[in-house]
């Protein structure tokens, strides 16, 4: 279902870059019967290939608190189910649209990403199940593989790069389950960031073509009908569409397509080790600019690509691969769609000097070893899993460049009841300072009944004190 836009600003960085793209070749209509179709033959031809998507979810939920009388024989009857996990199906309405004949779908990760079961029914009425092959919740996007499909109707990718403002855009989906449904508008904008959900990396297309709920993963096509992008969210006070719809471009849905064929378990993005902010007219007068432009780096990371070939705090990057970039957003969505193994050409502003840089495009290194460590049944919090902090670790979960030491990476039952929180470095337990994961091990194997674990939180220092 589509979801309200909620307004974030992601400043973890990892970057990529496009190609330059050809002009879209439109068509003008050639005579007052072409005219008077509209969009109908683009419609016929398009809709095809776009999928209603039914997703459903099966929750354990614990439904009241347990009662001291549930063991005794006499209340046994009465306690029966009392307190037991019940299971709970929530489903959930989206769309999709199929992008090979052999059934390979994209739509959102909000629509299947947590699905037990997904069925998938074309606009003929054909029905398949299928399964999530790739999916990553921070770019909201989900690649299916429909089980016995071939010689399916699907859609070609536009490079998205050379969508313009101004453009016609159609909208098709399953708006509220009432069906296959077509809106039109134009692109209202290129861009858009600070639109993500949660720890989405945001970087949209804007259209006013009608979005509603239900049109999630649905597609949005230019004239020709290619895909531009998958529709994903809308910026409403109501529920509804108030003409402000955004679509994932299309070009980073190439990169999933291609990841996912090659058996990724999950989405790889190169790795900057950067932290930046977008250069507003304050900070470009600061630096002697002239026009605000780009976006200039606050930290660098020691093992950080861009460190290693010259770049510094204070450094303005204006574009990737040509692109323009002004904001850390857009160089996530840069990087992500330039992929890995290559090279990203890198324009830099550093005073009055311009250059261009070839940075490598890398996975963030696992060195020194992140060595997790599990605690087991023979500790005093069994589940709670550690890491030794590393660029890997860093990466994946969001954690400021300048992190070391041991890190939570799954506080478990017991730890997690107590407040301690994935992304939690441990500074010391029970007063001993840590300084690696099998101290963690060490300390909690003999410690007594009480545990005191010294944490920072996100630059706060947090002390937790509980009773094993």
């Amino acid at each position: 279902m589509i979801r309200p836009a909620l307004t974030a600003l992601a400043l973890c960085l990892a970057l990529p870059a496009l190609a330059l793209p050809a002009a879209a070749e439109t068509k003008v209509p050639q005579s007052q019967a072409e005219i008077a179709l509209g969009f109908a033959p683009l419609v016929q031809e398009a809709s095809p290939a776009v999928v209603n998507i039914y997703a459903k979810v099966v929750r354990q939920v614990q439904q009241r608190r347990r009662s001291p009388f549930m063991n005794d024989p006499f209340f046994d009857d009465f306690f029966r189910g009392f307190a037991e996990p019940q299971p709970r199906v929530e489903n959930s309405l989206g769309s999709g649209v199929i992008l090979s004949a052999d059934g390979i779908v994209v739509s959102n990760y909000h629509v299947v990403g947590s699905a037990t079961e997904i069925r998938v029914v074309t606009n003929d009425r054909r029905e398949y199940n299928a399964r999530v092959i790739l999916g990553d919740k921070a770019s909201d996007l989900a690649i299916l593989q429909l089980e016995e499909a071939a010689d399916l109707p699907h859609l070609d990718l536009r490079d998205s790069d050379g969508v313009q403002v101004g453009e016609l855009a159609l909208a098709i989906g399953n708006p509220f389950g009432v069906g296959q449904t077509v809106s039109s508008g134009i692109i209202s904008g290129l861009a858009r960031t600070g639109m993500g959900a949660g720890d989405g990396f945001g970087y949209y297309i804007q259209t006013d073509a009608p979005i509603n709920p239900g049109n999630s993963g649905g597609a949005l096509i230019d004239v020709n009908g290619d895909l531009i992008g998958i529709n994903t969210r809308i910026l409403s006070r109501s529920g509804g569409s108030n003409g402000i719809g955004f679509a994932i471009p299309a070009n980073l849905v190439k990169q999933f397509v291609e990841q996912a064929k090659t058996g990724a378990e999950e989405f790889q993005r190169p790795w900057a080790g950067m932290a930046g902010q977008p250069v507003d007219a304050d900070l470009a007068a600061s630096m002697g600019m002239e026009v605000p432009e780009g976006m200039v780096v606050s930290d660098l990371h020691r093992e950080s690509p861009f460190a290693k070939e010259g770049f510094k705090v204070g450094d303005v990057i204006t574009h990737v691969d040509g692109e323009v970039v002004n904001s850390p957003s857009e160089m996530v969505f840069r990087m992500s769609v330039s992929g890995l193994g290559g090279t990203a050409e890198i324009t830099r502003l550093r005073g009055a000097e311009r250059d261009v840089v070839a940075v490598p495009m890398i996975t963030a290194p696992d060195q020194p070893p992140a060595n997790p460590v599990q605690l087991d049944e023979k500790t005093a919090l069994p589940g709670l899993t550690v890491a030794q902090i590393n660029p890997q670790v860093i990466a994946r979960l969001g954690l400021p460049l300048s992190a070391e030491g041991v890190v939570v990476t799954d506080p478990g039952p017991y730890a997690g009841r107590g407040g301690v929180q994935p992304g939690d470095a441990l500074l010391a337990v029970n007063g001993q300072a840590v300084t690696g994961t099998e101290d963690v091990y060490a300390i909690l194997a003999n410690s007594g009944r009480w545990i005191q674990l010294d944490l920072n939180r996100r630059g706060q220092r947090v002390t937790l004190r509980f009773r094993t």
